[in-house]
């Protein structure tokens, strides 16, 4: 997502990168690409000159200091003003009352169901909730076994009556349920139509008013671009829903949708979901997604998602071994499967300052490292441990085991050493050479 637009907006700012000053020529002509850069990526023209009006106004009227150049304070300009854009601040989910009703709403093929058990899936693993999920959908005949399967895997359970077709009802006895079951959480998953009809909007109205949920969340396909803020205004003129979940941010998408929903509704984006993984939901930050979309990646959000997945016991076992230059392929293998719970490579690379770019056209797969744990697994356990043990005749073992050439193994050992010996050099720094502490 955004990629079209990130390089439009690059190719804009080299307008005034190099020059010595803003000038009112210069500051036009990067508002000119910025503007059409927008429209180009489905922002509706209203919005985008609004938006390039604000950005000319705050270039021209700065004073650029001396120790930013006036590429540095544009790019600054436009970084704050699209953060403006879409919300400029994160907005919390409510979850107030006992229990806390949510209602998801939207078209179908928008992915709410999905997204219902993603955000199930988050509210008991991040908020230690015990949510339960309602099958409200009563048309769509595989919805209410989408919602169970998804439950499984989750080990959320869900609500249904599917001999019952009274949507109302449904959601008015599973509010019931959570409170004799103690379920903290009620996450409603109602029906959807391919376009809006007055059917839908009466029906998911009339479980609004039975219910009177503490939360609407609207669930829009950002692929459908300007369409998906059309849609947006008609559900929230008829809902007053609270918040905007985006989806399918993994698509080939130019970004309007996620750029003009919030200015439109005024209605803040909560949630951003990508893939079918149930793990794959992160909470809007607006000031975040601007750095991305200008090619500042997501240091924040990367580190957030290393942590999720830091476990402080095993990191001093491990620097441990490293500084008695221990580290072997075991060691190796551990931190790969933790790299590999944090997302998707290509998308944690993109997070990374100055890489998003380098990686866009490369094809980074999920897959990326299991040629590598495939010769790690065709390893004894005393392999493993003392790699400086696997000589030839062990190499060609375990490239058969693996299913790959000998040189690939050869490579593989190579690298490893490599890294083994990096580590050796940075474990003999003395102490604050590296900020760190020794002992």
């Amino acid at each position: 997502m955004f990629e079209s637009l990130s390089e439009r907006l690059e190719t804009a700012f080299k307008q005034v990168k190099g020059q010595g000053r803003i000038t009112d020529l210069n500051v036009a002509a990067t508002v000119k690409e910025i503007r059409k850069a927008l429209v180009d990526a489905d922002v509706n023209y209203k919005i985008a000159k609004e938006f390039t009006d604000k950005v000319k106004d705050k270039a021209t009227g700065e004073k650029v200091i001396n120790a930013i150049s006036p590429g540095q304070l544009m790019v600054k300009i436009v970084k704050d003003e699209l953060a403006g854009l879409m919300g400029g601040e994160a907005s919390e989910l409510v979850l107030k009352g006992n229990p806390a009703v949510i209602l998801i709403a939207g078209l179908q093929g928008s992915g709410k169901t999905t997204f219902s058990g993603k955000l199930a899936n988050y509210l008991k693993l991040k908020k230690g909730k015990s949510p339960l999920l309602v099958a409200a959908d009563i048309y769509r005949p595989a919805a209410i076994d989408q919602l169970k399967v998804l439950g499984g895997q989750i080990g959320v359970d869900v609500y249904s009556e599917p001999d019952t077709k009274d949507a109302v009802q449904i959601a008015r006895n599973a509010v019931k349920e959570a409170h004799s079951k103690n379920k903290n959480v009620v996450i409603i998953d109602t029906a959807g139509r391919l376009a809006v009809d007055e059917a839908m909007m009466a029906e998911v109205a009339a479980i609004k008013d039975a219910v009177q949920p503490q939360e609407i969340l609207f669930v829009v396909d950002s692929m459908t671009g300007q369409d998906a803020v059309n849609t947006a205004k008609v559900f929230n003129d008829r809902l007053d829903f609270g918040g905007v979940v985006l989806t399918k941010l993994d698509g080939d998408t130019r970004g309007g949708a996620a750029l003009s929903i919030r200015y439109i509704v005024d209605k803040p984006i909560k949630f951003v979901s990508s893939g079918e993984k149930l793990d794959t939901l992160d909470v809007f930050y607006p000031e975040r997604m601007a750095q991305r979309i200008l090619g500042m990646g997501d240091i924040t959000t990367l580190v957030e998602k290393a942590q999720e997945q830091f476990d402080a016991e095993q990191a001093a076992r491990l620097e441990k071994k490293i500084r008695k230059n221990q580290f072997d392929f075991a060691d190796f293998k551990q931190q790969l499967e933790q790299i590999k719970k944090m997302g998707n490579i290509k998308d944690l690379l993109g997070m990374i300052p100055g890489v998003g770019k380098a990686v866009k056209d490369l094809d980074i797969s999920d897959d990326a490292f299991k040629g590598i744990e495939a010769m790690i697994n065709s390893m004894t356990p005393e392999e493993r441990a003392n790699p400086d043990v696997i000589d030839l005749s062990r190499r060609k073992r375990i490239a058969k085991g693996a299913g790959k050439d000998v040189s690939e193994v050869h490579q593989f050992m190579k690298q490893f050493d490599q890294m083994r010996q990096m580590m050796k050099m940075m474990n003999k720094m003395p102490m604050g050479r590296m900020g760190v502490p020794r002992g």
